[in-house]
């Protein structure tokens, strides 16, 4: 375990913004977490996962801690379901295939989130109708002061929509060491209603789906959308879908007609933020070195060397112009550092 200085974090995050890192630790085992925590934690540190849900606004002056836990186990397993242990380090897409190689169901509308194991909880990662939450059983984490390794059960963490208590009363109090899931092994409950997935099922001429093809039909809509961020930088999703009232989204729908949406509860509407930022004009729209993707407009994109605080001046902007003209609140999905 090696502190090394001054590095460059462009290669750790998917913007492929260039912020410089005063210290930098590559984290391989949980010793060695808890080892650098009981010398570090009175000092700053900035947790780094997959890199894929933040923008870099500025250089990282602390310690990074970059966890690459790695390990994926089965736990125990009954003849309809199986308890896997996946590490908080291993790529969340290299697990999603890895379920599948072992046709273990749940997660194959998840195919293709960028990302960590360990960071995924914390967002409640979710895509096409399917959430972390609903197959999530537990996640183990280290108390930051103490060192400690706690489990959180799926009550402990207060999954909402992007949200839990990760991102609210215990940020930066726990690191996610691993997560366990509960996965179907026969009978595969398949969730084919969201999005494109049956029209993109139909084209591939697929009439009885597997997970493997549900995952692949995600896998060929998400190509088709979002820019691959080792050719342009990107983080993804940056803005969540609104959810608002019954009674607003009936305002909203007498000057637009067309706005597509989908119900949350008897009062309450979730609306597409891509539409409204596609309809303020938006989409495909570059300034200098950066801009919305042309295919997706929930993408900012960096093309090259722009800063993340450009990107995230851009995104202020967008924010601003969709509550001028819809009256919507629109929030980030990204964490902006």
């Amino acid at each position: 375990m090696t502190i090394e200085k001054n590095v460059s974090l462009k290669p750790f995050n998917t913007f492929g913004i260039d912020a410089k890192a005063t210290s930098y630790c590559n984290i391989s085992t949980v010793e060695e977490l808890k080892s650098i925590l009981e010398q570090q934690y009175k000092n700053p540190f900035f947790i780094l996962g997959g890199g894929s849900n933040m923008l870099l606004t500025k250089d990282i002056e602390a310690l990074v801690l970059h966890i690459n836990l790695k390990g994926i186990t089965v736990e125990s397993e009954t003849d309809d379901k199986v308890i896997v242990k996946a590490m908080a380090g291993e790529n969340w897409h290299d697990f999603v295939l890895w379920c599948l190689d072992n046709n273990y169901g749940g997660i194959e509308n998840l195919s293709l989130i960028p990302g960590n194991v360990g960071t995924a909880p914390i967002q409640n990662i979710g895509a096409y109708g399917v959430e972390l939450k609903d197959v999530f059983v537990s996640c183990e984490a280290m108390h930051v002061e103490s060192q400690t390794l706690k489990t959180f059960t799926k009550e402990d963490c207060k999954f909402d929509y992007r949200e839990s208590i990760f991102k609210q009363e215990l940020k930066g109090k726990y690191i996610i060491t691993s997560v366990n899931f509960e996965l179907g092994k026969t009978s595969h409950k398949l969730h084919m209603d969201y999005g494109a997935i049956k029209d993109q099922l139909k084209l591939s001429g697929v009439t009885n789906p597997t997970i493997s093809d549900v995952s692949e039909a995600v896998i060929a809509i998400r190509q088709s959308k979002l820019p691959d961020p080792k050719e342009i930088g990107n983080s993804g999703s940056f803005f969540k879908n609104p959810i608002i009232s019954k009674a607003q989204f009936e305002k909203l729908k007498k000057n637009f007609p067309e706005v597509p949406s989908y119900k949350v509860s008897d009062e309450s509407i979730k609306v597409p933020a891509g539409w409204l930022i596609e309809k303020a004009g938006f989409k495909g729209k570059r300034f200098n070195d950066y801009g919305v993707h042309n295919k997706q407009a929930l993408v900012l994109v960096n093309y090259g060397n722009a800063k993340g605080s450009d990107i995230y001046d851009m995104a202020l902007l967008i924010k601003k112009t969709i509550k001028h003209i819809f009256d919507i609140s629109i929030e980030t999905e990204v964490n902006i550092i």
